[in-house]
């Protein structure tokens, strides 16, 4: 009697043992501001991982923007974060220097070389990658062919200085303004032009370089290439200025075309999509990378980045760009795929644009300094715009302008 006790209570406790040795390993990730629109790909996606993994189970959670940093920083103080979380590329940068992200380094393997050259540059903190890379967008030029033949203008500029030439022939040729390029985030243009912002902890964008690169947004000014109120000019307002044959222009992200495509059908008819070219920095324009990290304290980091390569592999990357329909891969193979580039030669300009776009994404950088080198970030850069623009707009000499803006940084980083 006592043995089949004995029996009956292993038979439980080994009954529980099995159990327990079975359970699954949940790893929810953290997207910003995707639900519910995606919840059909993110439904998908999570039963395809746990389907391919078993022991593992991924699940989604998507929450606004602005509610990423303080629960992270809370589960991470709890002891309890989430396997992966859906940051930009400054917030990497920020919670690598804290500590509180891992490297990836081990857990990439070969998965690391699927990635363009830029994403993994955006990404990558004192020689260490801190996120799996994942969607991003760049700039492409849409114009329109009547105005850009009677400019004469035949071919698309190859680099900044021909963008600019071919610039001031339209609007010599046709009086309209050429463009409307977005001039908010001037830090972006200096790295766009490979002239450096800050080295060796001094603001350094007053050389004769930089002189002579904000000279010419000021030339182009003057002779209205762009529009007076240029420096307003923002996504909408430069599709607007397109669509009503304004500009001759938009310097864009694709998804822009599907608005001409609907509000402006004449225009949309007669519109040409080309590369915004690059320059000195090799940079193509207008990106912004979203990615995935681990954060500090993730129970598995293991399969944390079995996951995180599973949501960014070319496959995945590919059909969430489907879903969105404004997005691309940050995968070199996932810009290859028929679904950008069959659209190479078709006369339709939506198609144009996406696959002009994605065969620009392997020099995509996001061109903003990373968080912690400037010590007041949002009153420096308001310097630096508004010296700028002043420049730009006529109001005071080129180099007098950079000069004041560097001599109010250097004033803040020797604090």
């Amino acid at each position: 009697m006592k043995l089949k006790k004995m029996l009956a209570v292993g038979a439980v406790v080994f009954g529980f043992a099995a159990v327990y040795a079975q359970a699954d390993t949940e790893l929810e990730f953290w997207t910003m501001n995707l639900a519910p629109k995606f919840n059909d790909y993110f439904n998908k996606s999570v039963a395809d991982f746990n389907k391919a993994n078993p022991g593992l189970t991924a699940k989604w959670v998507d929450m606004n923007w602005d509610q990423i940093q303080p629960k992270l920083i809370a589960s991470i103080a709890a002891g309890n974060p989430p396997a992966l979380v859906n940051f930009n590329v400054p917030w990497v940068h920020d919670f690598a220097a804290q500590g509180n992200i891992l490297p990836l380094d081990q857990y990439l393997g070969a998965a690391k070389n699927t990635y363009s050259v830029g994403a993994i540059k955006d990404v990558t903190v004192n020689g260490k990658v801190y996120a799996f890379p994942w969607y991003n967008s760049v700039s492409i030029i849409a114009y329109n062919k009547d105005i850009l033949a009677k400019a004469g203008v035949k071919a698309a500029p190859k680099n900044f200085d021909e963008f600019v030439k071919d610039g001031q022939q339209i609007t010599a040729k046709t009086g309209v303004p050429a463009y409307a390029p977005k001039l908010g985030n001037f830090v972006g243009w200096f790295y766009y032009a490979g002239l450096p912002v800050v080295e060796n902890g001094k603001a350094v964008f007053n050389s004769p370089k930089h002189i002579a690169f904000v000279q010419k947004f000021a030339d182009l000014y003057k002779a209205g290439v762009m529009p007076k109120d240029v420096f307003k000019v923002e996504f909408e307002q430069e599709i607007a200025a397109y669509n009503s044959g304004k500009i001759a222009m938009m310097t864009t992200a694709p998804q822009a075309l599907k608005r001409t495509e609907t509000d402006a059908k004449a225009v949309y008819a007669k519109t040409g999509v080309a590369k915004f070219p690059v320059d000195a920095g090799k940079m193509a324009f207008g990106a912004w990378l979203m990615d995935f990290v681990i954060p500090k304290g993730t129970k598995d980091p293991a399969a944390a980045a079995k996951l995180g390569v599973f949501l960014t592999n070319d496959e995945s990357q590919v059909a969430f760009s489907k879903a969105t329909e404004t997005t691309f891969p940050s995968t070199k193979k996932g810009n290859l795929d028929p679904y950008f580039q069959a659209g190479a030669k078709s006369a339709d300009a939506v198609e144009q644009g996406r696959a002009v776009a994605a065969q620009s994404m392997d020099n995509a950088r996001t061109l903003t300094i990373p968080p912690g080198v400037l010590p007041d970030e949002a009153a420096m850069n308001k310097k630096l715009q508004d010296e700028i623009q002043d420049a730009v707009e006529g109001r005071k000499p080129v180099k007098a302008a950079l000069d004041e803006a560097v001599a109010a940084w250097n004033e803040k980083l020797k604090k």
